[in-house]
């Protein structure tokens, strides 16, 4: 039995037509659904992304929408897949698998900084639309030069992914809280090293002591990320 257009059976979007159902061709394409939610959830965050703004937003009823995209989680499907169309590719890896990695890499952190919700959505789950595979087959192209089973392959690049995820993560929450602070970033870590170097001082700690000794600097979040990136690559050698 089927609702609205939505199968009471597991179902794949992308196996599916692009509209159910019979009538005239469809009016509106999945890149034109995803671009509307991506614009929602870019302006107002993923909480914001419903079926119903959607349909606002390209110009259709609720009802309608569901003809194309059966369930909210296809919906969060066809938005993975979008910003998996945003990566450029080089017309060929470099033959140097650590540097391509890298790149990549890199190019996910800043999606995530342009996209803020996707994050929230780095999951197999939505993993497997058509740019989605487009990116990992370039991965594992990328990966040739690695003396590896693909199936060594696949898990250095779901590894790498989830460091990027945690990293970026971590990074917009901590904006996040200093936009909702009544006071500065600057205010707030004054405060916290003068609390720090209070209780280092009682000598309860003398690791944690030399640790700060050594690096008492501000964090370079680019340099951190870096390091971190070579690290994980590195493990896989």
């Amino acid at each position: 039995m089927a609702v609205g257009g939505r199968s009471a059976t597991p179902e794949v979007i992308w196996a599916r037509p692009e509209r159910a159902g019979r009538g005239p061709r469809p009016a509106y394409s999945r890149a034109d659904i995803a671009a509307a939610a991506v614009r929602i959830a870019d302006a107002e965050g993923l909480d914001a992304v419903s079926m119903r703004r959607v349909a606002a937003e390209i110009g259709c009823g609720t009802m309608s929408l569901y003809n194309y995209v059966p369930r909210k989680e296809d919906l969060y499907e066809l938005m993975v897949d979008a910003i998996g169309g945003e990566y450029e590719f080089p017309e060929r890896p470099s033959g140097d698998w650590r540097a391509d990695m890298r790149a990549l890499a890199h190019q996910t952190r800043a999606l995530m900084h342009r996209h803020p919700w996707l994050p929230g959505l780095m999951s197999p789950v939505y993993g497997f639309g058509p740019h989605v595979l487009r990116y990992l087959e370039y991965c594992l192209t990328c990966l040739d030069g690695l003396d590896a089973a693909q199936g060594t392959k696949l898990e250095l690049v779901a590894t790498v992914n989830g460091m990027v995820t945690t990293y970026v993560g971590n990074e917009l929450a901590t904006a996040e809280r200093a936009r909702s602070l009544p006071w500065s970033p600057e205010q707030e870590n004054a405060a916290r090293a003068a609390y720090l170097g209070r209780e280092i001082a009682t000598g309860k700690y003398p690791r944690v002591a030399r640790a700060f000794a050594e690096d008492s600097g501000p964090v370079d979040l680019d340099a951190a990320f870096d390091r971190m990136l070579g690290r994980v690559l590195d493990s896989f050698t």
